[in-house]
């Protein structure tokens, strides 16, 4: 199953957000602080103060859903304070964070016509 179908845009709230806002809770950053649409098909990205979770928020033309990601043993490697509040991230740089890399300076990786 893939969950995040061509994503129109990928945005990262810097802040660290409350983990016990569900749906309804983040949606509300996203209108009242990031001032963008909640329900343009974007996916919206949110730590936890510690770092070791986060979660995304995206509607998928049906409703709203929400993904969740703890780490066990290491912590994602979030912005910090000299950085925006938030961010655009290529799919790429999603990948990168939740695979825990760091995504700050990285610039997307462009393929242009390889054959392989």
């Amino acid at each position: 199953m893939k969950m995040f179908v061509e994503p129109a845009h990928i945005y990262l709230y810097r802040d660290a957000v409350d983990f016990r806002k569900s749906i309804n809770g983040l949606a509300n950053i996203v209108v009242a602080e990031m001032n963008l649409n909640v329900m343009s098909g974007a996916l919206f990205i949110f730590c936890n103060k510690s770092k070791d979770k986060l979660k995304i928020l995206y509607w998928d033309k049906t409703g709203f859903a929400l993904w969740h990601k703890r780490l066990e043993n290491n912590k994602f490697k979030w912005p910090n304070a000299e950085h925006e509040n938030q961010l655009v991230l290529s799919e790429q740089q999603l990948h990168w964070l939740l695979d825990g890399f760091d995504i700050v300076g990285h610039k997307p990786l462009i393929l242009s016509n390889l054959s392989l």
